[in-house]
């Protein structure tokens, strides 16, 4: 459809008539001959006096009118409005920090075919499910072991994060277990994100040995930022040293950000802690939408420069054209 931007501009088409109405005609003072049988000139030749002016003369009375009427049209700025163009942006950015430490390689999950396979092979399927239903987040890569490293920065380019994922191996950050520096190094990358939800992800299956920031004080930090922690155990409480999970410091991190806590003995169970997690933190899109406009302006302005030129035209070959007939008639 179309519309006007300026339709106030209208406002201005009475003006000429207010100035044909109320202001006088316009006259000027020149020299001239005097001649007493002027009229009797003019009837020879076939014509008659006649006064000038725009008031006498109702063919450029309507020209100026319509040119007036086409360029107000013009200057009000007609466009015609496409229709609207909508993009989705996400809301919510979501941080994966995950284990790789050298108790990873503990073989004690199940593939879908019944096999054994060690616990970063489980958590890579059911992560790699997860991303896949998550095509409107933007989602980060965290592999911890020793030290945190981020792997990917927030994307929606699932694809390239998945292939991140796959190139992960058991004991490339380390053999010991930085759950502190993996929550602060997750908080440093979501600063960087303006979304309005922020969460991440954590999952370990080891106790902290090795960070430089104890993981109940990085919980008190996310906390303060906004950043919810939901976090996942999958190691064995009941072992010792690295290999032993602190089930209650993940209760305790969770709790402390307004997150959840889960505990995930096989791949079944950790299937079902990402369907709850899909659950919790369900899709959320900003839609924008944006409607692109053609300028018409030209068209009313093009239509007055043309009426202007045709009447001038026209009124230029009018007096060749009576001139010629009388020459005719007087042959």
């Amino acid at each position: 459809m179309w519309q006007l931007d300026n339709p106030w501009l209208l406002l201005l088409l009475p003006l000429p008539w207010l100035a044909y109405r109320y202001l006088p005609a316009y006259l000027e003072a020149r020299s001239a001959v005097r001649v007493p049988f002027f009229t009797g000139m003019s009837q020879a030749v076939g014509g008659a006096p006649s006064a000038s002016g725009v008031r006498n003369n109702r063919s450029q009375l309507v020209l100026n009118l319509l040119v007036w009427v086409l360029l107000v049209l013009a200057v009000a700025r007609p466009v015609w409005v496409e229709k609207p163009i909508e993009r989705q942006q996400p809301v919510r950015d979501l941080m994966l920090a995950i284990d790789i430490s050298q108790s990873m390689q503990t073989q004690d999950f199940t593939d879908a075919t019944g096999h054994k396979i060690d616990r970063l092979a489980a958590v890579k399927q059911v992560v790699h499910d997860f991303i896949a239903r998550r095509k409107d987040d933007r989602i980060g890569l965290i592999l911890f072991g020793s030290g945190a490293y981020p792997q990917a920065p927030l994307t929606l380019d699932h694809s390239s994060l998945s292939l991140l994922l796959d190139d992960s191996g058991i004991g490339m950050a380390g053999p010991n277990t930085a759950i502190g520096d993996a929550i602060g190094l997750g908080l440093k990358l979501l600063d960087q994100a303006h979304e309005p939800e922020k969460v991440l992800i954590l999952l370990t299956d080891g106790n902290d040995t090795s960070s430089a920031i104890t993981p109940d004080h990085a919980a008190d930090m996310a906390a303060a930022k906004g950043v919810v922690i939901h976090t996942i155990g999958i190691g064995d409480p009941q072992a010792s040293g690295e290999a032993k999970v602190n089930l209650g410091a993940l209760q305790d991190i969770a709790s402390a950000t307004g997150g959840c806590y889960f505990r995930a003995e096989d791949r079944d169970s950790l299937n079902q802690v990402y369907t709850t997690l899909d659950q919790i933190t369900p899709h959320q899109v900003k839609t924008l939408s944006h409607q692109p406009k053609r300028d018409l302006f030209w068209w009313p302005l093009c239509a007055a420069l043309g009426l202007f030129a045709l009447y001038h035209l026209l009124a230029a070959l009018w007096p060749h054209r009576i001139k010629r007939e009388v020459a005719d008639g007087l042959q």
